[in-house]
């Protein structure tokens, strides 16, 4: 077996589960926290230039996220790819999966910049019913696709770190982007005048930067420059993995347009106040999505060196830490709500409707979170089709049939859609925990 004496990584196929989910999760669930109040951030300083600037870059924000899904897919594959390559000890083949996967990331970024340039107006103006609102939207929204190339090299050199046991590099890379946001928003928006576009290159001059670390960061522990590479066999493999989870965040954001298209029938702030409770429930997910990564990475290694028991341990360690986060952060969703609302815009239809987003969907909190681990496992084990099957139905086709007839055909109000969304997530639930399960006993078997 081919040695990985020359890289730099942590063996995450032996010791203790507990110890590797704590150790690799804190460190992701911190950066995303600050890549979230990163995000928050941009809100604030939005509310601050007007409500129509809020609205604007709230609607851009989910346009964007719509063609940058196959970035997040990417990571996740690359991820994979990656932590099995090294539980095998194919070191050869590991460094060639992370050059292939930038030169995915490579043809991904032209593909979203032809795309974007072409759909990204028509989705504004599908979701803005003002002419002022869509004109700061797209004037954010181009920005950020041109320079999305930064995107795809950082999600390729973050799988890449976190396959190999370093979640706190890419931690670091956002927390110091988090508060050079700080600085750069108010110095552009305002010192010098350009309004939410300012806001959008500060984004990108700091997306830039960190691309840059994080490839410094992997090339030391790789021992070479991961250029991008093109070799079919291995495109094909990556794009195996990459495609159904960057299908899968895809539909999770044309599921998250279209619920937003149904709030847009109860007006613009409306539109915010959602926008604005999806971030802050975000928030409170990230110690569940910091597991997620972590999950992730050690099922992949283990896969690779066939510990498919170890694999069910993982499994279930991580939704018993999933569900004692939930304890704590679903009060915190019911209860002060107004208060972390009233934070961004002193407009009261903006903040009753996220106040009532959070408060109804606290009921399906965990849910939410064990939906992770388990797509995490399953994407783990080199099975990443069912997640997209239930996704397309949990955020696509059951939403759309179910709130055309509440809010279309029988004109019921804002709780009722939210309500429909969190009954259909806690069925998703229990049906991707069964399955996940069985897959699971059918693999120790294979290996009994």
């Amino acid at each position: 077996m081919p040695s990985n004496s020359s890289l730099t990584h942590q063996d995450l196929t032996t010791g203790s589960i507990y110890q590797h989910l704590i150790r690799l999760a804190i460190p992701a669930s911190m950066g995303m926290f600050f890549n979230t109040l990163y995000n928050l951030t941009d809100n604030w300083f939005a509310g601050k230039i007007s409500d129509d600037a809020l609205v604007g870059l709230s609607i851009a924000s989910i346009v964007f996220y719509l063609f940058i899904g196959l970035l997040a897919g990417l990571q996740n594959g690359t991820s994979v790819m990656v932590a099995t390559a090294l539980g095998e000890g194919k070191n050869g083949t590991l460094k060639a999966i992370i050059k292939n996967s930038m030169g995915v990331g490579v043809a991904f970024a032209g593909i979203i910049v032809a795309f974007g340039f072409l759909l990204a107006e028509d989705a504004i103006d599908w979701l803005s019913t003002q002419q002022t609102t869509t004109e700061l939207a797209w004037e954010y929204i181009q920005i950020l696709i041109a320079g999305n190339i930064a995107f795809a090299i950082s999600s390729v050199a973050a799988g890449a770190l976190m396959a190999l046991g370093d979640t706190v590099s890419n931690r670091n890379a956002l927390v110091v982007g988090f508060f050079a946001n700080l600085i750069l928003n108010p110095l552009l928006t305002f010192g010098l005048d350009m309004g939410v576009a300012g806001l959008a290159w500060a984004t990108l001059i700091i997306k830039c930067a960190s691309a840059l670390y994080l490839l410094n960061v992997l090339s030391k522990k790789l021992s070479f420059k991961p250029f991008p590479s093109a070799n079919i066999s291995l495109f094909l493999n990556i794009l195996r993995q990459v495609l159904p989870a960057s299908f899968n965040f895809f539909i999770m954001i044309i599921g998250s347009l279209m619920i937003t298209g149904f709030v847009s029938r109860f007006g613009d702030y409306a539109v915010a106040g959602y926008s604005v409770g999806l971030r802050l429930e975000q928030v409170l997910l990230l110690p569940a999505l910091g597991l997620n990564a972590a999950v992730l990475a050690i099922s992949g290694q283990n896969y690779g060196a066939k510990n498919y028991r170890r694999i069910s341990e993982t499994y279930r360690k991580g939704l018993l830490l999933s569900f004692a986060i939930s304890l704590f952060c679903i009060p915190v969703m019911i209860f002060l709500s107004p208060h972390l609302m009233g934070f961004f815009s002193p407009q009261a239809d903006i903040i009753n409707t996220g106040v009532t987003y959070l408060r109804i969907d606290a009921l399906a909190f965990f849910c939410y979170v064990a939906l992770f681990i388990s797509v995490a496992t399953l994407q783990a084990i080199k099975q990443p089709d069912f997640p997209v099957i239930m996704g397309l139905c949990r955020q696509l086709l059951f939403p759309l049939a179910i709130n055309y007839y509440l809010i279309i055909v029988l004109g019921y109000s804002l709780e009722w859609l939210f309500g429909s969304v969190a009954v259909i997530v806690l069925i998703s639930m229990v049906i991707t925990l069964l399955y996940t399960r069985t897959q699971l006993k059918k693999l120790a078997k294979s290996n009994a």
